[in-house]
This record gives structure tokens, sequence and C-alpha cells, in this order.
């Protein structure tokens, strides 16, 4: 596989047409060049030469990227995500060795399904994340801020008083809005200044870690819409051992893009077959993660439709929080 031939088919707009065909050149790709990949694939008594389907391919559990150094393409590291975490816990990281990668994933992905940053006004409420260095979500929003090039695009930490400010003004310009926001932080701004938004986007990335207790999803929109009744309220999952997001708006289902498929897996059998749809453990195929594992169990409880979409239900009993996880959906 040419790496770079292979990045250049994901954003072509026809890779849900061969995506099996990609998916088995990368694993062959990453177990080739990845060691502690190749090691967890002969561990499982899985050669090379017996995965033929997609469904053979195995996935790495996500806890890898605690433990160990997932690299699977020669290069040096240009930039290290780190994930949040609780005091005592380790941090998963993934490191990068192509920037523009992660770039292009998240900006085409994102003009796909809104258009293109600048036709709004980007404000980010996200102080959890810009408190601790190398966070993932805000090196994206951050691009996206700039990528906006809006009087108004900025990001704020706890000055609720200047978000309202640039929000009010990009409205009296007669701009679209979008608010990037940790829950916590936003039901905190919507409780000290309801009313009056409109024309606006709420882009609600999860997280009430250490804020108490997990609200539910509709818990969280009725507090936003009794407070802004105006705006639209979509929601993001990410994570740090991704380069890809998918979205939602509304109480709708989550979509990922072209390159990036889920399935799930019974809980009691972390090994057992791949399902389209129904509920279990989420097992992530981002196409996008070239340079590290693009195969990965992660450790939330979710519900893929039969349309491919899928819901997150909630963490796994024995995994860990994580900032970013989405709330929880009955």
């Amino acid at each position: 596989m040419n790496r770079e031939t292979f990045i250049t088919s994901l954003f072509q707009g026809q890779v849900s047409d061969y995506f099996e065909e990609r998916a088995l050149d990368l694993f062959r790709y990453q177990y080739l060049h990845n060691g502690i990949y190749q090691s967890f694939t002969d561990a499982l008594g899985i050669s090379l030469e017996n995965v033929n389907s997609i469904e053979q391919i195995p996935f790495l559990p996500i806890s890898f990227f605690k433990t160990h150094r997932v690299l699977g393409s020669p290069g040096p590291v240009l930039r290290t995500f780190e994930s949040s975490a609780t005091t005592g816990q380790t941090t998963s990281k993934h490191h990068l060795l192509d920037l523009k990668l992660y770039e292009r994933a998240f900006l085409t992905h994102f003009i796909q399904r809104y258009g293109h940053p600048s036709e709004y006004e980007m404000l980010a409420l996200l102080p959890s994340y810009l408190e601790r260095n190398n966070s993932s979500l805000v090196y994206m929003v951050d691009y996206l801020v700039k990528a906006s090039g809006g009087d108004e695009s900025a990001f704020f930490l706890y000055d609720f008083d200047a978000l309202k400010k640039r929000w009010e003004a990009a409205l009296s310009a007669g701009k679209k809005v979008m608010l990037w926001g940790v829950t916590f932080a936003l039901l905190d701004f919507a409780q000290q200044f309801p009313g009056g938004m409109r024309d606006t986007i709420i882009m609600e990335t999860g997280g009430m870690k250490g804020r108490g207790r997990e609200p539910i999803r509709q818990e969280v929109y009725d507090a936003l819409y009794d407070a802004w009744p105006n705006v639209v309220i979509h929601s993001e999952y990410g994570m740090t051992e991704l380069l890809s997001q998918a979205y939602a708006a509304e109480m709708d289902t989550l979509e990922t893009p072209d390159w990036m498929r889920v399935w799930v897996r019974d809980i009691q059998d972390p090994l057992g077959p791949l399902q389209s749809q129904g509920r279990g453990s989420l097992h992530i195929m981002d196409l996008a993660n070239v340079d590290s594992c693009a195969f990965i169990a992660t450790q939330d409880l979710g519900e893929i439709g039969p349309d491919g979409r899928f819901k997150v239900l909630g963490r796994l009993s024995y995994a860990e929080t994580r900032g970013c996880n989405l709330l929880y959906q009955p």
C-alpha cells in the first residue's frame, strides 16, 4: 500500500464504495509497520494471510493507547494528543506523524455536514480542555475558529459576559453562529444568560467529569432549549484515539464520514462476531488513522440502527470515565 495514494483516496467521496478493500489494505499495512498491532494480532492466533474479509480484522483494545506507543508508520512524531483523566488515571496518547492528515479528515467531514467554517462565527466554550495541553478537540476547534475568519470568532474560558457580547454582535451583523461547548459549561452559561439567541447551532461535545451526576442527554437538551428555544443543538462524538468525528443533529443518531464505520460486539464476548446492528460494545474503523491503528475496540456501549448510524449508551462498567464521552442515552 502506498501511504500517500491511500490518504488521497479517502477524501475523494467514493470510499464507501470500496471501504472493505481499503480497510483490508490498511490492515495489511499496519500489521507490517505497527509492532504493537502485529504482536496483538499474532497473540490472537490470527495470521496475515487468513484475514480476507472486514469481519476478520482484529480490533486493538483502546487501552493500548494508554500503555503502549501505538505507531503504524515510520517517521518522527510531530504532535501527541492526550486524553483527559481524573487524578491517578493514565492518559491515552495518540502520536501524530502528519497533522495535515488530521486537519484534512476533520475539515472534509465538517464541510460535508455543515458547509465551510467561513459561513459561521465560531465560538468555543471548552474550559476543561483549554486548561490542559494537547487536546485534539481544542486543536480541531481552534483550526475551525481560524478558518471561520469571523470578527467575533474566538475561544472563551469562563468569561460568559464576553461570550454573550460576541454572540449578540454576530447575530446583530446577520451572521450564523456555531457555539462549541463542553456540557457543564453550556449548562452554566445557559443558566446565567437565558433567552434572546437564535440562528445558532450549539455543538455539544459532552463532558461532565468531576461536576457531579452525569445527566442523561434529554435533560441536557431540555435545559438548553428552555434557555435558548430558538437554537438548534447538535452533538459531536470524538476521542483522542480517533482522527475522525461523528455528528448528530438534535436527538438524532450519530453519522460518521465515509471513511469511518462502527460495529458492535456482545459485551460478554470480546472476540465474538461483529454486528452491523444492535447493542453492544462499540468497535470503530477509522481509516484516517493511517499512522496509528485504524481498528479500535472502544469501551463505549452503543446501539447501531439499520441505517448504520449509532448512539452511545454509556461506558462499559469496567471502563474509566473519560472527559469527552457522550452523555448516557436511555
